[in-house]
């Protein structure tokens, strides 16, 4: 049962910057825009990364890191491919894919396997944030946000970069109790490793090493 994690955020808001602190063997990025990252770090990228390529690295799990970088273009690239045809049936596709995607990583990777969705943000009609979709009619089909038990959100005030990780009541963050800090670095490797020690992943890597060798 893998684990999902949310990390929303406006463009320039410092969501890529995050993963600059990982190092090449910890962490899969699946480049969905195929955009370079805004740091010179080198770190495993496919770009131009589609469900297919996802689910099929996922699969072969030869880490317990990945980032979906862009993950919103999952679905408006879909829309793009789609965008002759009629009918509201190709909405509910567009919503049941992601939807499938999220369900195959909690279903079918490693428990101590974490996926992050790096995700662009906008305004709901009551002005609150939410997770950038394709309009109310897939939105009617998907609660984004809900798929979720982790959804931080990355701001930038002046020169300083953070993550929010608990709702204050505009926003849909959240995050188990405890877990973090109101506000922390913007630090997607910091992250990982509290969430691995928060509900104790790591114990199952080690389980799982140590098995290997007695096998």
């Amino acid at each position: 049962m893998g684990v999902p994690v949310l990390v929303l955020g406006a463009s320039g808001s410092g969501k890529s910057t995050s993963l600059r602190n990982f190092d090449l063997d910890e962490v899969r990025v699946f480049n969905v825009a195929g955009k370079p990252f805004p740091f010179r770090k080198k770190l495993p990228v496919i770009n131009n990364a589609t469900y297919a390529d996802i689910k099929k690295n996922l699969e072969n799990q030869n880490a317990k890191t990945y980032v979906i970088d862009d993950s919103q273009y999952l679905m408006a690239f879909e829309s793009f491919d789609h965008a002759k045809e009629t009918g509201y049936g190709k909405f509910t596709n567009m919503a049941l894919n992601f939807r499938n995607m999220i369900k195959f990583i909690v279903e079918y990777t490693p428990a101590d396997c974490i996926v992050y969705l790096l995700h662009h943000t906008e305004l709901s009609e009551d002005g609150r944030t939410k997770a950038k979709t394709l309009g109310k009619m897939l939105d009617n089909q998907l609660t984004l946000e809900g798929l979720f038990s982790i959804v931080l959100m990355a701001q930038v005030e002046g020169e300083e970069h953070y993550f929010v990780t608990q709702s204050d009541g505009s926003n849909p963050c959240k995050s188990p109790m405890d877990m973090f800090e109101p506000r922390i670095d913007n630090d997607l490797k910091i992250v990982d490793t509290t969430i691995r020690e928060y509900w104790g992943l790591n114990d199952i890597s080690n389980k799982e090493s140590e098995d290997n060798k007695n096998a």
